[in-house]
C-alpha cells in the first residue's frame, strides 16, 4: 500500500494531543496532520523547543509520521479568522504570518515532518491581483529559504475563496517565484470536487509532480463544506486508485482526513474514516479487506 493515512488534529480539538496521537495509532493510522494551535502544540507559548521534544517523543512511541499544518483559525489574532494573512495591506502584519510559517518550518524539522502546509489568504478588498500576488511571493520568500535550509518542503494549499484557489493558481505562484524546489503543493480532494474543472482523480494525477501533502474528505460541487465520507458527492474509488499510484511518482507523504468542524465527534469519525478509506484502497481491497457498510 502506498497511501499513508493520517487524521488532522484540527478535527480532534476536544482531545489532549497525547491522547489524540494514541487514538490514531490504536486505529491504525500512519500519521497525523498536526495543526499548530493553542490547544495542542502552541507555536506562540513559552518553551516551544521543550514542548516540541515532548511531541517528538510521543510521535516516536506511536509510530506516527507527521505533517505540520498552519491553518489554525485564531492563533495569531483572536478577533480575525486566519488573520493576519500573507496578503494583509500592512507589511508588519504580513511579517507576523511569515514568522509563524518560519517557526512552523523549524518545528517540522525538529519533528521530522514530511512538509509544512500553508495557504495564501483572501485578497483584501480594493487590492488588485498583481499587488496581491507580489505580496504573496515576497512574504513566502524567507519561508522558502528556510524550507531549503531544513529540507522540509512548503506545501501551499489551493483554498476556495483565497487568492490561490486552484491548481492553476499554484502554477502561477510557482512561475512568479522562479519555480523554487522547496515550493510544493497541498492537494485537498474535497476542494477539487468543489471548484476544479477536472474530476478529483484527474487532479491527483495532474498534481503528482508537485505534491508534498494531501488532505481528504467528502464535499459537494460548489459548496466549500468539509463533510464526513459518504455525505458528499465524491466518487472515491477512482480517487483512491490515483492516490495509491502516487508512490510510483515519488510521493510518500500523508493523506490526511480533514474534518475541522467535527471535533465533537472526532474519535468516532477517526474510526469510521479509516475504515471507509481502507475498504476502498485498491491495494488493500485486493487483499481481501472487508468493506465497511
Amino acid at each position: 500500500m502506498t497511501i499513508r493515512l493520517g487524521y488532522g488534529t484540527n478535527g480532534l480539538t476536544d482531545l489532549r494531543l497525547d491522547d489524540a496521537l494514541e487514538l490514531l495509532a490504536d486505529l491504525g493510522y500512519d500519521g497525523v496532520g498536526l495543526t499548530l494551535d493553542h490547544m495542542h502544540l502552541d507555536p506562540l507559548a513559552p518553551d516551544l523547543a521543550a514542548r516540541t521534544r515532548h511531541v517528538a517523543a510521543a510521535l516516536d512511541r506511536s509510530g506516527l509520521g507527521v505533517t505540520i499544518e498552519t491553518g489554525a483559525r485564531y492563533v495569531l489574532d483572536p478577533r480575525r479568522k486566519h488573520g493576519p494573512s500573507l496578503l494583509d495591506p500592512d507589511p508588519e502584519a504580513r511579517a507576523v504570518r511569515t514568522r509563524l510559517l518560519l517557526r512552523a518550518v523549524d518545528v517540522a524539522a525538529d519533528l521530522g515532518a514530511h512538509a509544512v502546509h500553508c495557504f495564501s489568504g483572501i485578497t483584501p478588498p480594493g487590492t488588485c491581483p498583481e499587488t496581491a500576488w507580489q505580496r504573496l511571493t515576497d512574504a513566502l520568500a524567507p519561508v522558502l529559504d528556510a524550507a531549503a535550509r531544513t529540507g522540509v518542503p512548503l506545501a501551499i494549499e489551493p483554498e476556495p475563496g483565497h487568492l490561490l484557489a486552484t491548481l492553476s493558481d499554484f502554477h502561477h505562484l510557482r512561475v512568479l517565484s522562479g519555480d523554487p524546489e522547496p515550493l510544493g503543493l497541498t492537494l485537498d480532494i474535497g476542494h477539487c470536487q468543489c471548484l476544479e474543472p477536472a474530476a478529483p482523480a484527474d487532479c491527483v494525477r495532474a498534481a503528482a509532480p508537485w505534491l508534498r501533502h494531501v488532505q481528504i474528505e467528502d464535499m459537494r460541487r460548489g459548496v466549500h463544506e468539509h463533510l464526513p465520507f459518504g455525505d458528499g458527492e465524491i466518487d472515491f474509488p477512482p480517487v483512491l486508485e490515483a492516490l495509491d499510484a502516487l508512490g510510483d511518482t515519488g510521493y510518500h507523504g500523508l493523506t490526511v482526513v480533514e474534518l475541522p468542524r467535527h471535533s465533537h465527534a472526532g474519535p468516532e469519525l477517526a474510526r469510521t474514516s479509516v475504515e471507509f478509506l481502507r475498504s476502498r484502497i485498491p491495494s488493500m481491497s485486493s487483499k481481501g479487506a472487508t468493506p465497511c457498510r
